[in-house]
């Protein structure tokens, strides 16, 4: 967290807000956050630069600069960029600010410290490796059930296996799997091709409700006016154990898969193959 819907959502307030403004100055308060280059230069490298484009790849937030270099950004669990200060209580939290020459200024605020900068001339050997976007026109349902056919590993870990798709997150593919009816350890390589394709459906659906929703806001995230998502309003299984199932009225479960706390409904989800015809039933209603 911040996942997919999260990163777009900031991305596209930042397209508005500092697009094409020159960086005056930077300052670094917790060095640890730039990964690279050393933090004297990554100031130095910044200073009367400006942000030509903002776009998102997989979970990193990232700005092509004026001299052709690359801002690249991973909020982790609990990085946020806000075009306005936090509150003062919150202002301990903030370990990057960028001012511009119209006065303005950005600000990186994150509770743990876990997010990352990274400014280089060549995207490749960071975002190279990433898997397909799910959202991405190029990518359907085929092509996933090509992927998946090859690979034996559970469903979940798959998903969440950013070489394999990016963006995707622990609660989207929670959603996800829930809405397809598809429990998180069955076999990738033994899902049907209906069963994919509603997998697909559900992916998207989802992933754009949540995006139309501004992102899912269960703790941290914040867009970058500083404003809550509403997404959380809409989520029908994560963090819902023991609530009844939007769809059935079964008692939703937790497990643990790869290490992440899984929210299933068991009689929607078995572990065996069942019919997806009606995958879409209680589908959430969005204009995509």
């Amino acid at each position: 967290m911040p996942e997919l819907p999260e990163v777009e959502t900031i991305a596209q307030d930042l397209q508005t807000l500092i697009l094409d403004k020159e960086i005056a100055s930077v300052s670094v308060k917790w060095e640890r956050i730039i990964f690279c280059p050393t933090p004297d230069e990554f100031r130095r490298l910044l200073v009367g630069r400006r942000i030509v484009s903002i776009s998102r790849r997989g979970k990193y937030l990232m700005a092509q600069l004026s001299d052709g270099n690359y801002l690249l950004v991973h909020l982790r669990m609990t990085g946020q960029l806000l075009t306005s200060p936090p509150a003062e209580k919150d202002r301990k939290h903030v370990h990057v600010i960028f001012e511009f020459a119209d006065g303005t200024s950005l600000y990186y605020a994150d509770l743990r410290k876990f997010g990352r900068f990274y400014l280089v001339s060549d995207t490749q050997p960071l975002l190279g490796g990433l898997g397909p976007e799910p959202l991405s026109p190029s990518f359907s349902a085929d092509e996933l059930h090509k992927r998946l056919s090859k690979r034996k590993q559970r469903i979940k870990p798959l998903l969440l296996d950013q070489h394999f798709i990016a963006g995707l997150g622990n609660i989207y593919v929670d959603e996800s799997l829930h809405r397809a009816k598809i429990h998180p350890l069955r076999r990738a390589s033994e899902l049907s091709r209906e069963e994919t394709v509603c997998l697909y459906d559900s992916i998207v659906a989802i992933l754009s409700a949540a995006i139309a929703s501004r992102g899912t806001t269960l703790s941290d995230y914040r867009d970058a006016k500083g404003n809550l998502g509403s997404h959380q309003n809409d989520l029908q299984v994560f963090r819902k154990a023991g609530q009844p199932c939007p769809r059935c009225g079964h008692p939703i479960e937790r497990l643990v898969v790869a290490q992440r706390g899984t929210y299933i409904c068991p009689a929607c989800q078995p572990l065996q193959a069942q019919d997806t015809a009606n995958c879409d039933s209680h589908s959430l209603l969005v204009s995509i």
